[in-house]
Order: C-alpha cells, then structure tokens, then sequence
C-alpha cells in the first residue's frame, strides 16, 4: 500500500467521490472481503462489490487475495494507498490568474499548485526520499508586512548563495505565509 495516491485523471476523480465509495474505502484500509465490509456498512455483499469493482478499475483499491468460501472464489481487496490526493488541474484554471503581487493570495495559490505537481512527482517507491519541513507561526503587524517580506527575501537569498553549489542533493524551497485560525 502506497502512502499518497495522487489522482490527476477525472475518471479516478469521478469514481473516488461518490459518498458510500469513500466509506468503502475506508473499510478497506485493511484487507477484507465485499461480505466483510457489507457487514460494517450494513450493506450488501453485491452492493459493496459493486463499488469495489469500480474502484479496483480505476486503481484505487486492489485484490490482494482470494480464498474459496463454500466452494465459492472471494476477493480479498485492500485499498492501494493510505490517503488520495486531487491534483488542481482535475478542475484546470478557470480564468487567467493574474497574480504577480507576491503579497497576494493568488500567488499563493499558483505556489501551492506549483510546490504540489512537484511532490507529486517524486519518487515515492524509494526508499528513502530526502526531505525537509518546518512549519512556524509569526505575527506581523499589517504596517510591517513589506519590511517583513523584504526581510525574508534577504535571509532566503543569503541561503541560496550559501547552498546555491552544483553538488548535493537538490531541494526546491517555497516559503507561504497565510491567516492562521482565522486572525489577520
């Protein structure tokens, strides 16, 4: 089972949002048979593998075994990531995004797309995948919000001369800054 799943065809889209395909899902986490998972849902065998067809041909759930029950072959299925993540571009750009401002939540958003088409890329079956995160909270007051970008930009710039070589690993670095619980 794979940590991410990350669903850029609308048809994957399509069939993981339906309500009782989530809670299918979800049943799934761990290996069990249509029966099994009909039981937790108070559902129907045939209504649960139902679902679970679809989701198996779309890649979201696989079988992982089989055993003979009364002479009859049931699946075994298990869902084929731990969590799935919907790129933006299922729904595309609607509009041209004119932000250019770096202060302005349309920037951010084309950052965010941006750094999550790149972490979806990576090479998620190695074994292990050099990372860095770090996550903080500050308070700027709103008069000290350009001093304050400017004082990032410098400190940023300082570590891209430092680490800017040609040797070692190669990390992209993007700074957001946003409302947190809702105070500004």
């Amino acid at each position: 089972m794979r940590d991410v799943m990350y669903l850029e065809q609308i048809e994957q889209a399509e069939t993981l949002l339906k309500p009782q395909r989530i809670e299918v899902l979800r049943q799934l986490a761990e290996p069990h048979t249509c029966t099994e998972v009909a039981a937790q849902l108070g559902q129907t065998p045939q209504r649960v593998y139902y679902h679970v067809k679809r989701l198996v041909e779309a890649g979201l759930v696989d079988q992982v075994s089989e055993r003979r029950v009364r002479g009859i072959s049931e699946g075994i299925y298990q869902a084929s990531a731990q969590s799935y993540w919907l790129s933006p571009r299922l729904v595309g750009r609607i509009g041209l995004r004119r932000a250019q401002d770096e202060m302005s939540l349309g920037y951010l958003l084309n950052l965010m797309e941006e750094v999550q088409a790149d972490v979806a890329a990576l090479d998620r079956t190695a074994p292990e995948l050099p990372s860095i995160g770090v996550s903080g909270e500050i308070r700027v007051p709103a008069e000290q919000r350009q001093q304050f970008l400017t004082d990032l930009q410098t400190a940023l710039q300082d570590l891209f001369t430092r680490y800017g070589g040609a040797e070692g690993d190669a990390f992209k670095l993007a700074v957001a800054c946003y409302p947190h619980g809702g105070t500004t």
